[in-house]
């Protein structure tokens, strides 16, 4: 399905709107995000990354019957890339990178991961298991990306994307992680105080409902501030963007769905943390030091599980790293990928 989409039932409630009013007027601006992002305006307004990037528009269907939204850039029939988001985002948190790509020569396809945006929102906790979201992308790549791709992950979507490698190995070509710890590295680390220190909010998330109330509470303002003061680069996220983050995750089933992968993932990231296989895929890991939540010894000690390895750390960038360097992880990807510079 390519072209105008309508909101239909995974459509979330949410756009740019807010501000000053009050909150019938920011509910009703918002009601508005729908032909913000996708009609004659630009996402992240005039002058914004993705002005030179046509975007096509599409669902396809994902494990379980979930309805999966993407957004795609690029000539169709060019080498695919799939791209795949981390939390608290959408596919926007690629806006860098789908120009950047598809001027390399590539189809940049950046997926609403289930539950997240316009994607389906299934209810249970165990519809958020690593096994679901990782067959999901993988149907996604037979449907829509020809049967095999260039797989890209960041944060959750990194934890998808090397669930995919080992368990899907025929459907990824080359694989590039964003920030994203391997299963079993992690295992290792967070038994260890300093890593188990950053990773409180993940049994934070483990609570009924308080998660999602502290989410929301006084607009949104702990998801604002988090893009407004995480990131190592100073507007790595404008005013517009954050309001299309806030407009995303209006819906209340997006938050919980969100909180979902975490609470799936503490019932069974140990099992699949020990049963983790080699990756075949060749692997570029890049990874910003300055992460606050991942401590940079997820990096170490990976030959075991990923021979083909080579890693990129970038001192001066966080956790949001295709943020803090945008054109710096454009041309990783895109040399990495075989691209044209």
């Amino acid at each position: 399905m390519h072209g105008a989409v309508g909101r239909g039932d995974d459509a979330a409630p949410a756009g740019v709107g807010g501000g000053a009013g009050g909150e019938g007027e920011q509910e009703q601006g918002r009601r508005n995000w729908h032909a913000t992002l996708y009609g004659s305006g630009r996402p992240g307004g005039e002058g914004g990354p993705l002005d030179s990037a046509p975007l096509q528009l599409g669902y396809a269907p994902g494990a379980d019957g979930v309805r999966l939204h993407y957004v795609a850039a690029g000539a169709a029939g060019a080498p695919p890339v799939v791209l795949l988001h981390g939390f608290p985002e959408f596919w926007y948190s690629w806006r860098h990178q789908l120009p950047a790509l598809a001027s390399a020569g590539f189809r940049a396809l950046a997926l609403d991961l289930r539950g997240y945006n316009l994607s389906g929102k299934p209810p249970r906790v165990a519809d958020y298991r690593l096994e679901r979201l990782a067959e999901d992308v993988r149907l996604f790549i037979r449907g829509v990306a020809g049967g095999r791709a260039h797989v890209v992950g960041h944060d959750w979507g990194g934890v998808i994307a090397w669930q995919l490698a080992m368990r899907h190995p025929d459907v990824v070509e080359r694989l590039a992680i964003l920030n994203a710890p391997h299963p079993a590295a992690y295992l290792r680390e967070v038994r260890r105080p300093r890593q188990l220190f950053r990773s409180w909010y993940a049994f934070f998330f483990q609570l009924p409902w308080l998660p999602e109330a502290v989410f929301r509470f006084n607009d949104f303002q702990s998801l604002r501030q988090t893009f407004r003061t995480d990131p190592a680069r100073a507007g790595a996220f404008t005013d517009d963007d954050i309001e299309l983050y806030v407009a995303a995750f209006y819906r209340r089933q997006t938050l919980t769905a969100a909180m979902n992968y975490y609470r799936a993932a503490f019932r069974g990231m140990w099992r699949f943390a020990r049963d983790s296989r080699p990756v075949e895929a060749p692997t570029l890991l890049v990874w910003g030091d300055g992460d606050r939540y991942l401590v940079p010894e997820n990096t170490l000690g990976l030959e075991k599980w990923v021979p083909r390895l080579r890693v990129e750390r970038l001192p001066n960038a966080s956790h949001w790293v295709q943020h803090d360097e945008p054109d710096r992880v454009n041309a990783l990807l895109i040399d990495w990928f075989g691209g044209k510079q």
